[in-house]
């Protein structure tokens, strides 16, 4: 099944219906994306990292989870596979297609599905409106980067810190120094760097295209990454699509914060749903580079709109009595855009 979730795009399989060898079942992938091409002419693949992405889900055994979700990135011009990274925008989409092809039953007008993240171990709850026992994809919820009106798909993460690198702050520090720039290494979903636009010679408020054809921001900004992946504990990341790097400057539009994200070597349109977590939590951390540029609400059930090239996405936060994020919550959509028959 071809489905947008959030604001990515990719093919949902069925995990008996893919080969059961990792490398049978990538080189299968890789050709059905039509990588490694820039331009993915010989496959479904849409040219971006965004477009070329895939979901294997299957009925998970698991006490308390209706299915397992493994994410995989498809890059687009190296014939290569990754499962290193989750991705939340994809998991939008998990919930309506366990429910089509029938591993979870719809349960009423609204029907929740635990879904288990194979990559990082953690668990997600998305809310699937589900009205006479039928998933439906029309309705009056928008996300910034995606046209039009759509189904609510709430997501609830659970016990995300830490889930590819051990902790939140894998150094245990809020703020380290990498090449004289100061970073906030940090894992609530998804490894990101995260720094001030202004310590690498930008604004943070420039376009995607800007951010992509800056070739001295992207050099710099690559080998920070590199020092940071055995620090974050993901070793050698050359070669592996985290962690993320997150530029952020002061919010312009009334938001929290303003990002510019890189996944990992090109600027990203919007942001990731678990990126985005992961920087409205390190906008928390008193001494962080993100904490020193945001605005914070007040209230003990924090939203915090993360601004990005093309609108923003709020993420709602909730804190234990030592200040420690103990959940977070976004609103994403989906839509089932064509089921049949691929070859690889």
């Amino acid at each position: 099944m071809w489905m947008r979730g959030g604001t990515s795009k990719g093919g949902y399989f069925l995990k008996d219906d893919l080969p059961a060898n990792p490398a049978t079942r990538d080189a299968f992938l890789l050709g059905v994306m039509g990588s490694p091409d820039p331009r993915q002419i010989d496959g479904i693949g849409g040219a971006d990292p965004l477009t070329s992405k895939v979901a294997v889900v299957s009925k998970s055994a698991r006490a308390g989870i209706d299915v397992d979700y493994l994410f995989l990135q498809v890059f687009v011009d190296q014939a290569l596979v990754s499962d290193a990274q989750n991705c939340g925008n994809i998991l939008a989409g998990v919930g309506p297609f366990a429910i089509e092809r029938g591993l979870v039953a719809a349960s009423g007008d609204e029907t929740r599905v635990a879904i288990f993240m194979e990559n990082t171990g953690q668990v997600a709850v998305a809310s699937v409106q589900t009205p006479g026992g039928k998933v439906t994809y029309a309705g009056l919820a928008a996300i910034d980067g995606v046209p039009g009106t759509h189904a609510p798909v709430p997501l609830e993460f659970r016990d995300t810190a830490g889930s590819s690198c051990g902790a939140l702050l894998p150094t245990g520090n809020a703020s380290d120094l990498i090449d004289d720039v100061a970073v906030t290494l940090i894992d609530n979903g998804m490894p990101c760097v995260v720094m001030r636009a202004v310590d690498v010679g930008i604004t943070g408020y420039e376009d995607r295209d800007s951010l992509d054809a800056n070739d001295a921001l992207k050099t710099r900004i690559e080998a920070i990454r590199l020092k940071a992946g055995p620090l974050m504990n993901l070793g050698d990341v050359r070669d592996k699509s985290v962690p993320k790097i997150m530029l952020v400057a002061p919010p312009r539009s009334g938001g929290a914060i303003t990002v510019r994200s890189f996944i990992p070597h090109r600027a990203h349109a919007t942001i990731g749903v678990l990126g985005a977590v992961s920087v409205a939590t390190a906008c928390l951390i008193e001494g962080s580079p993100a904490h020193g540029v945001a605005y914070i609400p007040e209230s003990a059930r924090k939203t915090l709109s993360v601004e990005h090239p093309t609108g923003e996405m709020s993420c709602v936060l909730e804190l234990d009595a030592s200040g420690e994020v103990t959940s977070a919550a976004l609103l994403r959509t989906a839509r089932k855009l064509m089921d049949g028959t691929v070859f690889g």
